[in-house]
């Protein structure tokens, strides 16, 4: 059942960012107890722009750990940092079914400090 409800929330989010991309890239956000991922999509031709993880050898050895909040921002700013590279500047942000909390706010708001708008 909770699979259903997690499902349906998904879909909800991204339905909603569908409504509002207006063509937008936007920044898709995972998180494993263990890990936190991140990715900048480009919808419309299907590829990746950007991404990082804090399983990257260079995040791994610079951080205690892959699931603190630190991690986190610290994978806002690369992904940012990164994105503003492959020339992407503006996105929506993709939070799943994650509540915007935690890990998750933590993320987004590195992103932000980087360069990032959305």
């Amino acid at each position: 059942m909770a699979k259903d409800t997690t499902d349906r929330r998904k879909a909800r989010v991204r339905r909603t960012l569908r409504a509002r991309a207006y063509g937008k890239p936007r920044l898709s956000v995972f998180r494993s107890s263990k890990q936190i991922y991140a990715q900048i999509i480009d919808d419309a031709n299907g590829v990746t722009l950007a991404a990082a993880s804090s399983i990257e050898k260079a995040q791994r050895e610079g951080l205690k750990t892959g699931a603190d909040v630190e991690a986190a921002k610290a994978i806002g700013k690369l992904i940012a940092e990164r994105a503003v590279a492959a020339g992407v500047t503006e996105v929506v942000f993709d939070r799943g079914s994650y509540m915007y909390h935690g890990r998750v706010k933590a993320l987004a708001d590195g992103a932000r400090e980087g360069g990032l708008q959305f």
